[in-house]
């Protein structure tokens, strides 16, 4: 069984079904998604009908990131919505607008807004790892971190080792080198898919291999241990 994490999507489903046909997930793999489907990219509906889809056939676990918190919390009221759109939410919208005019919330169906709201968690576990979108208060069990730490944390200079003696997983803090960050205590996956040049990565976690795929779906590879600390 393999543990494989793939970073923040951003809506560019061609990278996502590229790496995914590069990895090849099976029933016998753990596929952690560390959040962050939606905003920037082109297709942020149909990364979730792909994550939707492999959750029911695979073992999915799916992170809410600071983006998915975004858009959820638009439904609250007029006021809230202009932060999502002026953060990437306008090119979600436009993902599930009707043909001849602009998308709004009503056109996100309800699968969509259920996954969000019912499958989606906020972290994951294992005995050596565990995973959030973007960080986590050092010295607080994982089950009662705050859920603001947990998707909008960004990793720093900063950071220490969690207590658990954990390594840390995480997405969220988009990495100019475009490879991940491998601090020893954590790796950060977030490889700027929606920037110049970015990749979307997706990590095995025990092994130390990792498959980036480029907006165009080109795919390369490569291993922890070939990387340079960037801190």
């Amino acid at each position: 069984m393999r543990i494989l994490a793939i970073g923040d999507i951003h809506g560019y489903r061609a990278a996502l079904d590229a790496l995914l046909d590069a990895v090849r997930p099976t029933s016998a793999d753990c596929l952690i998604f560390l959040g962050d489907y939606v905003d920037r990219g082109p297709d942020s509906r149909g990364v979730l009908d792909r994550v939707i889809e492999l959750e029911r056939k695979l073992r999915v676990v799916a992170l809410r990131g600071n983006h998915e918190q975004m858009m959820m919390e638009s439904r609250g009221g007029p006021g809230l919505l202009p932060t999502w759109l002026f953060n990437g939410g306008e090119a979600a919208l436009a993902s599930y607008a009707q043909p001849g005019r602009e998308g709004t919330l009503a056109d996100v169906p309800t699968g969509h807004w259920s996954f969000l709201d019912h499958v989606c968690v906020d972290w994951f576990e294992t005995d050596d790892f565990f995973f959030v979108h973007g960080g986590v208060v050092p010295n607080v069990p994982i089950a009662q971190q705050p859920p603001q730490v947990l998707r909008w944390q960004k990793l720093t200079a900063a950071v220490k080792p969690h207590y658990s003696g954990k390594t840390m997983i995480c997405g969220h803090t988009p990495q100019s080198s475009k490879l991940p960050l491998d601090l020893g205590f954590a790796i950060c996956i977030d490889t700027g898919i929606y920037m110049d040049g970015g990749k979307l990565t997706c990590l095995d976690v025990e092994a130390g291999d990792f498959w980036q795929a480029d907006q165009q779906g080109a795919v390369t590879t490569g291993h922890l241990d070939d990387l340079e600390d960037e801190f």
